[in-house]
């Protein structure tokens, strides 16, 4: 839609509707931090009585309506649709309104809703390292990686900030809204999620370099290709595990494998269909995967879109499991065991000595599930948006969407406080992160 809004400026006129399916994006600040977020520059209208989908006839996210300058609806398009048919389909329309004289070129502008000036601007994921003293943050709308110690001095930035898809050095590579990483020895791979590519972070040469994707969007696709001859589609985050990089792709509904020795790459699990049905890997379905981790035998993810967290097995003759969630409408705050905890589109997680921390992030709080029990409880946050530090219960949080472990801590990306948060495992006393020396 962004490059189509470029290319139509003064011809194609985007509204969004925003008929929320979460009771958290009804919120109007919430809704806004989005609208900044993902950096909209067309209005949004906030439809959170579903009037406008009435009206429209909507059954499906998303709905295209195709509405002509005289303001009659002329066409319908229930699902996604490619970049190449949504611009043959523009194109014709402007071609045809050109030859009735009913295209008006007056320029419309409007004023974007910017997000607040801060260090940090909405960071998507981090990775903590007791080992090495470091703390690798996704700075996601600054479209760069921070490096600092785990107190928060800054060691080091990766990227211009410039978003693109550019290899080189730490100042003159470019990404393009960075999410979930991985740390393997001196070696960082970045999920970098609006390129639609992974990218190898070299920490001693300080050398970015793309290893799959190319830069396009791809379909949901089946078998194995090379990576940088491979179209990826929303890469979230990634997981290690012997020789390998496990890809949380949510744009397919799919986690990907890709083979670091070869360069291979392609579907681990999922079929693409976007639900919740477990069964072998290649079979089931999942719904936006946004977070993975992994205790050396099975994979961990959060499948955002059905408030769930389920597992793969490791094992490619495996199966996938779900842990907590029931389906694409069954979500909520509900603590407990089995089938009567409900989560809030949760979307990242971190494994740490046999538990599954996980950012609940539409209900704002950081939450323990024991996949064994199949059981979570609140750990932290009080359950409302919001910035404060404290005690566990009383501890505020905006959404967030990322966790690392280390020396005893977690690390939290509270994303749209533009923030890290650290919690002590034990106390669970929370602080807010100051970041020094960028």
């Amino acid at each position: 839609m962004r490059k189509l809004e470029r290319k139509y400026a003064n011809e194609l006129m985007v509204v969004g509707v925003h008929s929320a399916k979460f009771p958290n994006e009804k919120v109007k600040d919430n809704l806004q931090k989005a609208v900044q977020r993902y950096e909209l520059g067309h209005p949004v209208v906030n439809d959170v009585d579903f009037q406008v989908w009435q009206q429209y006839a909507c059954r499906a996210w998303p709905t295209l309506m195709f509405i002509d300058p005289l303001g009659k609806v002329i066409g319908k398009h229930e699902g996604e649709l490619s970049y190449e048919q949504f611009d043959t389909l523009i194109s014709q329309m402007v071609a045809e309104f050109d030859e009735a004289g009913i295209l008006d070129r007056t320029p419309v502008t409007f004023v974007k809703d910017e997000a607040p000036d801060s260090t940090l601007s909405f960071p998507g994921k981090v990775v903590a390292d007791s080992d090495s003293n470091r703390l690798f943050i996704s700075d996601s709308n600054h479209n760069r990686i921070i490096v600092a110690t785990l107190d928060g001095e800054a060691l080091k930035v990766v990227g211009s900030g410039e978003p693109g898809l550019v290899d080189g050095s730490f100042t003159t590579a470019s990404f393009d809204h960075p999410q979930g990483m991985v740390l393997v020895g001196d070696l960082l791979y970045v999920a970098d999620a609006e390129n639609h590519a992974i990218r190898r972070v070299d920490l001693a040469a300080e050398q970015v370099e793309t290893i799959a994707g190319t830069g396009a969007q791809g379909p949901m696709r089946e078998g194995t290709g090379p990576g940088l001859q491979t179209e990826l589609n929303s890469p979230s985050d990634l997981a290690f595990h012997d020789g390998s990089l496990y890809i949380a792709m949510a744009g397919m509904h799919q986690l990907w494998s890709m083979e670091l020795s070869t360069g291979t790459v392609g579907p681990y699990a999922g079929s693409g269909r976007e639900s919740l049905d477990d069964g072998p890997l290649a079979s089931a379905t999942l719904a936006q995967p946004s977070g993975i981790t992994s205790d050396g035998n099975r994979l961990y993810f959060a499948d955002s879109e059905t408030s769930a967290v389920r597992s793969a097995d490791l094992n490619p003759h495996g199966r996938v499991r779900t842990i907590i969630g029931l389906g694409l409408f069954e979500f909520g705050d509900v603590d407990g065991s089995d089938h009567n905890i409900r989560l809030q589109h949760p979307i990242g997680l971190a494994y740490h000595d046999g538990t599954i921390y996980l950012a609940d992030t539409y209900n704002h709080k950081i939450k323990k599930v024991l996949p064994v029990m199949r059981s979570s409880f609140t750990m932290l946050g009080n359950g409302q948006a919001g910035d404060r530090d404290g005690a566990g219960n009383q501890a505020q949080f905006s959404e967030p969407s990322g966790l690392s472990i280390a020396g005893g801590k977690i690390y939290i990306a509270d994303t749209n406080n533009h923030a890290i948060r650290v919690a002590d495992l034990e106390s669970g006393e929370v602080v807010t992160l100051k970041l020094s020396g960028i």
